[in-house]
């Protein structure tokens, strides 16, 4: 029998790396665009890119998410290639991925990452059943966060200082 105090961690990997949309029928990264394939799966990006695995990774405990992460293409051809086979053209992942691009072309070297939920590990170690439980400032089911009174109307000004407007507005 297991302890009900026990803790079971588990890691789960071999993601796909990318899945169709049922809507436009085009491939979309399951991870992020940035996610390498696993290094066996390369070829199947010119013959069945659905059947690509991405070095993508989740820690789970007792079958909840507490992180996840991947390991990042570092190879910009490679970059090229998934960009490519998501619908981004040349042009438009420059203006949108330029500074990276660069860096890639620099030599970055392959490099990754992980991103924890301290909220569920709170939960997990406190025994918690909701994030709400350890959540210092929860939202409501609305989105509403209603100790700093978010959302809130932005400054005219901020919104011109970082170059976006409010949908509708033509200024």
């Amino acid at each position: 029998m297991i302890p009900v105090d026990a803790l079971h961690f588990l890691w789960v990997t071999d993601f796909p790396l990318f899945e169709h949309n049922p809507d436009t029928g085009t491939l979309g990264a399951v991870h992020h665009p940035f996610t390498a394939p696993h290094p066996d799966d390369i070829p199947l990006l010119d013959s069945a890119p659905e059947k690509a695995r991405a070095l993508a990774y989740d820690c789970v405990l007792n079958g909840n998410e507490l992180g996840g992460g991947s390991i990042r293409i570092s190879d910009p051809n490679l970059q090229g290639r998934v960009f490519g086979l998501l619908g981004i053209n040349e042009a438009t992942a420059q203006a949108r991925f330029g500074f990276l691009l660069e860096g890639l072309r620099a030599g970055a070297p392959p490099h990754g990452g992980i991103a924890f939920g301290f909220d569920r590990i709170a939960m997990q170690l406190s025994g918690a059943g909701s994030l709400r439980d350890v959540i210092a400032f929860p939202k409501t089911t609305a989105a509403r966060a209603l100790f700093e009174g978010a959302p809130s109307p932005v400054p005219t000004q901020d919104l011109a200082d970082l170059h976006l407007c409010v949908q509708g507005d033509t200024a």
